[in-house]
């Protein structure tokens, strides 16, 4: 039987985020996003993050799916709903994406009402800063805003607009463009 999880701390943010991923899947061949999915990042560490997102391995990116439907290897981005879990999501998992190379890190600190992004450089994480209208943009993803403040609201269709300007900003579809002509030359 699995743990139990409450509705308004974690079912309900949870759909937000997997909603927000899948958006951005649907208009990015070339990532595939994920949710609740056994990760084997290392011997060590397998994880099952509240939803990831990943780049298609033949374009760079470093997971991959295992014979036996698993992922393995380190998706470029992983999210966490951390409600009763803040401690263990907020450190030990933390400190393991961070040794397995995972690029990205989302933390929403439901109960906190707080949203941490994460950028891996130079083997640490650097928390990326919301621009001056409370938005959060991907490195690796280009494209993926995220507001912040809506997200935290539960603005889920503010949340779903900042992303649509994204994806129809020239970053996005420069990378959608680059990807596509590697995808096709391999």
């Amino acid at each position: 039987m699995p743990s139990p999880v409450r509705f308004a701390s974690h079912g309900s943010p949870h759909i937000h985020i997997v909603t927000w991923l899948g958006v951005y899947e649907a208009h990015t061949h070339v990532v595939r996003a994920g949710d609740n999915t056994t990760l084997r990042l290392d011997p060590d560490n397998n994880l099952q993050p509240d939803a990831m997102l990943l780049i298609d391995p033949s374009l760079g990116g470093k997971a991959r799916l295992s014979e036996d439907d698993y992922i393995e290897g380190s998706p470029e981005l992983v999210v966490e709903i951390a409600s009763s879990s803040v401690a263990i999501d907020v450190h030990e998992k933390r400190n393991a994406y961070r040794r397995n190379g995972v690029q990205e890190y989302l933390v929403w600190r439901v109960e906190d009402e707080a949203v941490d992004f994460y950028q891996l450089v130079e083997q640490d994480y650097v928390r990326l800063a919301p621009d001056e209208q409370g938005v959060v943009r991907s490195v690796v993803f280009p494209g993926l805003w995220l507001d912040v403040v809506a997200l935290v609201g539960r603005d889920l269709p503010r949340v779903l607009t900042t992303l649509q300007q994204g994806l129809a900003s020239k970053e996005h579809g420069a990378f959608v463009a680059r990807t596509s002509a590697r995808s096709t030359s391999t």
